[in-house]
C-alpha cells in the first residue's frame, strides 16, 4: 500500500505548491465540484506543510470517524506526512550537523594555528631583525628598497621636543635631555631623508633663542646634509630630503628642562599643524599635482613628544608610530628600588605621573610602537594598563588567523635594532704578538685629544677601560670607580677612562651631574686612584671616534653600567672600532650581544661582577681578540641602511590616512552633512519612523481599544508633527546662515 498510495499522488505540480494557504487550491476545487479524494488532499498536505498542530488535529479527527473506509484511508495518509515529516527533519538535522561540524572544526584550526604562532613567542617585526644574508653582504641596500604607499613622495614627521638638537657638532653630554637619543633622532631623520621613496622628512623640535645656548638652536629651519651624497638620485625635489625644523612654544628666551615642558605641549601641537598645513601645500603643488600631501607617519620620540604626536595624529588623522626611548614606569621602578627618594619626591622632581600619564596615551594613540629590544616589550611595556605582553600576543595570531578578537586592540610591538654609519670606520689593526702595538706612538701625529686624556695616567701603556656618558646617577658611574678602586688586581692591570661629558664649573652644573661628578671625584680621592683615572673636562663630537681609537689601541674594553640602558648605541660605536665590552644585563645591551657576541653582561648593581668581567677581558688576550673580532664581523647588522628598510617596511603596512575634514574639489563649499543640524534632522527622522510605526499600531488594534485610545494616538501623532515641522524650519534657518558665513571659507580644520 506504500508503492499504491506514493504512486498516486506524492508530487503536487510545481505551481501549486508554493501558492499561500488564503488562495483556492486543486484539492478545494474537487471539493467543490463533489470529486473530494482524501488520499490526495492528505498527501498534498504532507509536501506543502509540516506543522506538527494540524497533524494532531487530524489525528484527532481521524479518531472520531465512525466510518472504518474514511478512517483508514486518512490513517494511511497520516503515516505518509509522519514518514515525510521525519525524513525533513532528519535531513535538516543532518545539514546543520554538517555545517556545525565544518564550522567547529575551521575554528578548532584557527586557534591550532594561532596558538602555534603564539608557542614561538615572536612579536611582530622581531622576524624582521634576522636580516636576510644577500641583503647583508651587498654592497649597497639602496637599490633593493621597496617603495612605500601609492605615490613616490613619501612625507615622515618626526617628533623631538626636548635637548638641544642640531644637525652637525652636537653638544652630547652637555645635559642630561641632550644624549644618545637625540643622536639617534637626528641620524634616523637624515638616513631616512637618503632612502629612496621618501621624499620629505621633517623633525619637528623646540626653537631656542637663550643666550647660554648657541645661536644655531634658533633657527626656524635646518637641513641634514647626507652623509652619501654621491648615492642620491637626480630627481630630488626642491623640498625634498631631510629638515630639523623648529617650532616655538614655552619661555622664548630659556632653556628649560623637559621637566618643565608639559605645560606648553599644546602651543607646540598649535604651531606644528601650522608648520603641516603650510608645507602640504607646497608638497602639493611640487609632487601632489596641486593636492596636499599629507604625512604618511607621525613619529613620537619619548613621551613629551609622543604625548603631541597622539594630538597630531588625531587633528589630522594620520597614523601615529611611537617609540619610548625610556619609560616612566620602569624609571619609577629604578629610582624607588635605590631608595634615595620617596614616590611624591620622585614625582615633584622628574613629573613621573604626567609621563607615564603621556605613555598610556601613546599607547591607545598608536598603531606600532618601535622598540630596541625584545626585553623592552617584556619587561618595560608591559608594566602599563594599556599594554599586555601575553594579550598582545593572542590578538596578534588571532588577527592573522582570522579568529575575531571580541573587539579587542593593542598597537604592535616591533623591536628594531637602532642603526649607525660605519661607512668611514676604519677600526684600528692591532697585533696580537706584538709588543709595539701596545705602545702609544707612531709615525703620524696623535690626535689631540689623545694628549688630553694621557696626561691622567702614569703608565698609559696599560689597556683602557672607556666610559662614554654623561654624569647622570641612571648611568651608575660611581659603582664603577668603586669597582675599579677595590679590585687592585684590575688596578695593576688597566686604567679607567671616564669621558663625562663637558663641564667648566661643576657648581654651574645642574644639581644631579653635579652630585654624580663630586661623588666621582671624592672616591678617585679615597682609593687614591691618581694616575689611573682620566676624568677631562671637554671634548668635542668629532673627538669621539679618536677616544674610540685609542682605548682599541691600547687593547682595552668599553664599559656601559647603567641601570638600564634603552639603546646602547655607544656599545655598537665602540664594536665598529674593535673594542670589546661589559655592558648592563638590563635594555638593549642583551639583544646587541645576542647579535655581536662581543663581551660580557654584569649585573649593574654588582660591582664585584662588574670588575670581574672588566679584569677577565683585559687580561685573557685570547678572550679579547675574539670578542673583538666578533663585533667586527657582525657590526654591519646595525647599519643604518638595514634599520631604514625594516622601519619603512613596518610603516608601508599602515594605511594610508589623511584629514577628514579636508574638502575636495568636487565636494560642494557646504555639506549639509557636517552641519550642526545633523542632530536635529534625526530628531526629524525619528519623528517619522515613530508616525508610521504609530499608523501601523493603530490599524491592529482598533478592535481592542477602541474609539478613544485611537484619539489619544492622533492627538500624539499631532503633537510629534509640529514638533518636526518646527525642527524642520530651524535646520534650514540653520544651514542658510551658515551656507552665508562660509562663503570665505578656507581649508583649516574648525
Amino acid at each position: 500500500w506504500w508503492g499504491t498510495t506514493g504512486s498516486t499522488a506524492t508530487w503536487r505540480p510545481s505551481w501549486t505548491r508554493g501558492a499561500p494557504r488564503g488562495k483556492s487550491r486543486p484539492s478545494l476545487m474537487l471539493r467543490e465540484r463533489g470529486r473530494f479524494n482524501p488520499a490526495r488532499y492528505f498527501v498534498e498536505e504532507v509536501i506543502s506543510g509540516f506543522d506538527e498542530t494540524d497533524l494532531y488535529k487530524t489525528w484527532v479527527r481521524t479518531s472520531a470517524m465512525r466510518s472504518p473506509q474514511e478512517r483508514n484511508t486518512r490513517l494511511e495518509n497520516m503515516s505518509w506526512r509522519i514518514w515525510n515529516l521525519a525524513r525533513k527533519k532528519k535531513q535538516i538535522e543532518g545539514e546543520e550537523a554538517s555545517r556545525s561540524s565544518k564550522k567547529r572544526l575551521e575554528r578548532e584550526k584557527a586557534r591550532r594555528d594561532a596558538a602555534a604562532d603564539l608557542s614561538e613567542d615572536l612579536s611582530d617585526g622581531e622576524k624582521g631583525e634576522h636580516i636576510n644574508e644577500s641583503s647583508i653582504h651587498a654592497e649597497s641596500t639602496r637599490g633593493h628598497m621597496p617603495r612605500i604607499g601609492s605615490t613616490d613622495a613619501i612625507d615622515v614627521w618626526a617628533n623631538h621636543i626636548h635637548g638641544l638638537i642640531r644637525g652637525e657638532n652636537m653638544e652630547l653630554g652637555r645635559d642630561s635631555d641632550t644624549g644618545g637619543q637625540v643622536k639617534y633622532v637626528v641620524e634616523l631623520a637624515r638616513a631616512l631623508g637618503e632612502t629612496p621613496g621618501v621624499y620629505r622628512v621633517d623633525l619637528l623640535t623646540r626653537q631656542i633663542s637663550a643666550p647660554d645656548v648657541d645661536w644655531s638652536y634658533g633657527e626656524p629651519t635646518e637641513m641634514l646634509s647626507p652623509r652619501n651624497s654621491e648615492n642620491l638620485g637626480d630627481d630630488m625635489g626642491e623640498s625634498s630630503g631631510a629638515y630639523i625644523v623648529r617650532i616655538p612654544f614655552g619661555p622664548r628666551e630659556k632653556y628649560i628642562p623637559k621637566e618643565q615642558l608639559w605645560p606648553h605641549i599644546q602651543e607646540f601641537v598649535d604651531g606644528a599643524l601650522v608648520h603641516i598645513m603650510q608645507m602640504s601645500k607646497v608638497l602639493g603643488e611640487q609632487v601632489g599635482n596641486g593636492q596636499p600631501v599629507w604625512p604618511v607617519v607621525i613619529h613620537g620620540h619619548y613621551a613629551d613628544a609622543g604625548d603631541s604626536a597622539a594630538l597630531l595624529s588625531g587633528a589630522l588623522n594620520v597614523p601615529m608610530v611611537f617609540t619610548g626611548h625610556s619609560l616612566g614606569r620602569d624609571k619609577l621602578e629604578q629610582l624607588l628600588k635605590q631608595g634615595r627618594q620617596t614616590r611624591d619626591e620622585i614625582d615633584a622632581t622628574y613629573k613621573i605621573m604626567r609621563r607615564i600619564e603621556a605613555e598610556e596615551l601613546c599607547l591607545d594613540a598608536s598603531e606600532i610602537v618601535i622598540t630596541s629590544t625584545r626585553q623592552e616589550i617584556d619587561k618595560q611595556w608591559g608594566l602599563y594598563n594599556g599594554f599586555d605582553v601575553i594579550m598582545e600576543r593572542k590578538l596578534r595570531a588571532r588577527i592573522k588567523r582570522g579568529v575575531s578578537c571580541y573587539g579587542r586592540e593593542m598597537p604592535r610591538m616591533i623591536p628594531i635594532p637602532p642603526g649607525m654609519e660605519f661607512s668611514h670606520i676604519v677600526p684600528h689593526d692591532v697585533d696580537l704578538d706584538s709588543e709595539e702595538a701596545n705602545e702609544v706612538g707612531s709615525d703620524s701625529p696623535d690626535p689631540p685629544v689623545w694628549a688630553d686624556i694621557m696626561r691622567f695616567f702614569s703608565n698609559p701603556r696599560k689597556p683602557m677601560i672607556l666610559a662614554l656618558a654623561r654624569p647622570d646617577p641612571k648611568k651608575n658611574i660611581t659603582t664603577l670607580v668603586k669597582a675599579f678602586g677595590e679590585h687592585h688586581e684590575l688596578r695593576n692591570l688597566a686604567n679607567l677612562t671616564l669621558i663625562m661629558g663637558n663641564r667648566d664649573v661643576i657648581d654651574e652644573m645642574s644639581s644631579t651631574n653635579g652630585a654624580v661628578l663630586t661623588s666621582v671625584l671624592k672616591l678617585i680621592d679615597k682609593y687614591d686612584l691618581y694616575g689611573q683615572v682620566a676624568y677631562p673636562k671637554h671634548h668635542k663630537q668629532s673627538e669621539v671616534p679618536d677616544i674610540y681609537r685609542l682605548a682599541a689601541r691600547t687593547k682595552g674594553v668599553f664599559i656601559n653600567c647603567a641601570y638600564i640602558e634603552p639603546f646602547g648605541l655607544t656599545l655598537i660605536e665602540a664594536a665598529a672600532y674593535g673594542l670589546p665590552m661589559v655592558a648592563t644585563q638590563n635594555g638593549g645591551p642583551v639583544d646587541i650581544h645576542r647579535v655581536l657576541d662581543n663581551g660580557i653582561l654584569v649585573d649593574p648593581h654588582n660591582q664585584n661582577d662588574i670588575a670581574e668581567a672588566l679584569y677577565r677581558l683585559v687580561s685573557d688576550k685570547q678572550l679579547w681578540a675574539k670578542c673583538r673580532q666578533n663585533g667586527l664581523d657582525n657590526i654591519h647588522r646595525f647599519s643604518w641602511p638595514e634599520h631604514c628598510k625594516n622601519y619603512l617596511s613596518r610603516v608601508g603596512t599602515l594605511k594610508s590616512r589623511h584629514p577628514q575634514w579636508q574638502k575636495s574639489d568636487d565636494a560642494t563649499e557646504v555639506s549639509e552633512t557636517d552641519s550642526p543640524g545633523d542632530s536635529l534632522r534625526d530628531i526629524h527622522d525619528i519623528s517619522l519612523n515613530l508616525k508610521i510605526s504609530l499608523d501601523s499600531e493603530k490599524s491592529g488594534s482598533m478592535s481592542k481599544y477602541g474609539r478613544s485610545s485611537t484619539s489619544d494616538r492622533r492627538n500624539l501623532e499631532d503633537a510629534v508633527q509640529k514638533f518636526s515641522e518646527a525642527v524642520s524650519a530651524g535646520t534650514k534657518d540653520e544651514s542658510g546662515e551658515k551656507a552665508g558665513a562660509t562663503t570665505g571659507s578656507t581649508k583649516w580644520p574648525s
